[in-house]
């Protein structure tokens, strides 16, 4: 005689992972705008003719966007969970590097979304 097995119901599985950024932790998502992948910045390095100068029109630390302005006069929006707005201030120097969205605030880099 066998005894009858118990059959454990599917756990539900979410679907997106949840940042721990927006938890106030560090992020632990390389998604657009959240933590700078070494893959990434090394890429962003390696090529040095994606690189566009520009200054910070402006910095919301509170939505984490930035508006930067090219040398040419091109405004351009960024968003980072990582504190980018924090370190830089109206009128900073930024470098950006538009083909694997990198900014360089001083030495330090950032993961951003166009």
């Amino acid at each position: 005689m066998t005894s009858p097995q118990t059959r454990l119901s599917p756990v539900q599985v979410r679907e997106r992972a949840a940042c721990m950024c927006g938890h106030g932790y560090a992020c632990s998502s390389f998604a657009p705008g959240h933590a700078l992948h070494l893959i990434q910045a090394r890429l962003a390095s390696a090529t040095p003719r994606g690189w566009v100068d520009a200054l910070v029109d402006s910095a919301d630390a509170g939505t984490g966007e930035l508006t930067l302005r090219t040398l040419d006069g091109e405004i351009i929006t960024v968003w980072n969970a990582g504190g980018a707005a924090l370190e830089a201030a109206a009128g900073s120097p930024v470098a950006l590097h538009r083909d694997y969205a990198v900014l360089a605030i001083g030495t330090t880099q950032y993961n951003v979304a166009l």
